[in-house]
């Protein structure tokens, strides 16, 4: 059982389609294996300047693969009428010519997280604070320090796991803060994993140059997936027995 987890493409169409370009490629699944589902954590909309395109390859994506999406915070806010920072003027108006635009279907019953085997898929955090703005799963933060900030709640690794805990769960997968991040809790108390990226050459033919780092999910695991925005999208692949944090460069 195999599946890619995107997440923060922020309207960027030129970078979702070098995703998307190299998982479909034939030496993605002989290096990786089988696709049999894909995660999209959420945050296609805001600061990018290409939202109409972006969620034309989503809605593309979920005709090829079984596609999980999960509602982001500038999603939210989008479909809200929240004011977010981050776009410029272009990204503003692009965004206001989708309003009304039968696209926006994607979001009909999205929801703000999905479990499967032991592994809770949210785009920004595990707690059950509420229904106000801030306190949403799509808008709670992972920090060092918990506490309220206008960005959303903040939570730190040791609460995640107390939350995961409750509910018979060991593993956390988030993105929101487009950095890649991971945290294990072991015997000695939540470590910080250190992410060192390594290239790889693909087998049966490239598909560009990937850099890589393998999670043993051998203990209760939190992974932070970077962006699939920019020159470098991230984004990762598992089998739930292993994580693996992948980066085109």
């Amino acid at each position: 059982m195999g599946a890619v987890i995107f997440s923060d493409v922020h309207a960027d169409a030129a970078a979702l389609a070098a995703f998307l370009s190299c998982i479909k490629k034939p030496a993605f699944v002989d290096q990786f294996g089988t696709i049999d589902f894909i995660v999209n954590l959420g945050d296609m909309l805001h600061r990018g300047n290409h939202p109409k395109e972006v969620l034309e390859h989503v809605l593309s994506l979920a005709k090829e693969y079984r596609l999980v999406s999960i509602m982001g915070n500038h999603d939210h806010a989008f479909l809200n009428s929240l004011t977010v920072s981050g776009s410029d003027e272009m990204s503003i108006y692009r965004h206001e010519q989708l309003r009304g635009s039968p696209l926006l279907s994607i979001f009909d019953g999205m929801p703000m997280e999905w479990v499967h085997d032991d592994m809770l898929f949210v785009h920004g955090g595990p707690l059950e604070l509420g229904r106000s703005t801030l306190h949403l799963k799509s808008w709670q933060r992972l920090g060092r320090e918990a506490g309220e900030f206008f960005t959303g709640y903040h939570y730190t690794p040791e609460m995640a796991f107390v939350a995961l805990r409750s509910r018979g769960l060991s593993h956390l997968c988030c993105g929101h803060q487009h950095t890649a991040v991971c945290c294990r809790n072991t015997p000695q108390g939540v470590k910080t994993f250190d992410l060192d990226y390594s290239p790889i050459k693909m087998a049966g033919g490239m598909i560009g140059s990937l850099d890589i780092v393998h999670v043993p999910l051998d203990m209760p695991t939190i992974m932070r997936v970077g962006a699939c925005y920019g020159k470098h999208p991230e984004f990762a692949f598992t089998d739930f027995k292993t994580f693996t944090f992948i980066r085109m460069s």
